[in-house]
């Protein structure tokens, strides 16, 4: 069985891009302007928005090896979303400063998925690994539930 597993993510329907799902984005999300066409989060501020959750040293490793995005990346615009042709499962970070967890929810509900939800940053996939292989699980396995 193919699936689709979102971990608090993104969940663009057709016609959607990033940019246009974080047009406004929340209070205090450590996004400052592009460089030469890349952004990186602000390293003073990741630890308290993306993984406030997470042990501080490894919270400021992260922060030091992120990748750079490439802000032409955030303006794709989705044609066929995933979701509409696969089932799938979504898990809500319930204290993720990134992407809000109602607009979360929201997109979770859009695409029909099978939603679970737990406490965690945006880096609830490093902050609790239980939750996420859980959800992986039940997808793999098509099952709704536990």
């Amino acid at each position: 069985m193919a699936a689709v597993v979102y971990i608090a993510a993104f969940a663009p329907d057709a016609g959607e891009s990033v940019s246009s799902l974080i047009a406004n984005p929340p209070p205090g999300a450590p996004v400052p302007p592009a460089v030469d066409g890349f952004l990186f989060l602000d390293k003073a501020k990741f630890a308290a928005a993306f993984a406030a959750d997470v042990r501080p040293d490894l919270a400021t490793f992260m922060a030091n090896s992120q990748a750079p995005w490439g802000v032409a990346a955030l303006d794709g615009k989705v044609t066929e979303p995933a979701w509409k042709a696969k089932p799938s499962w979504y898990l809500v970070a319930a204290d993720d400063k990134m992407i809000p967890p109602p607009a979360q929810r929201a997109m979770a509900e859009r695409a029909g998925a099978v939603v679970s939800e737990a406490p965690g940053s945006h880096a609830i996939y490093v902050s609790s690994p239980k939750a996420v292989a859980k959800v992986i699980e039940q997808a793999a396995h098509g099952r709704r539930s536990g």
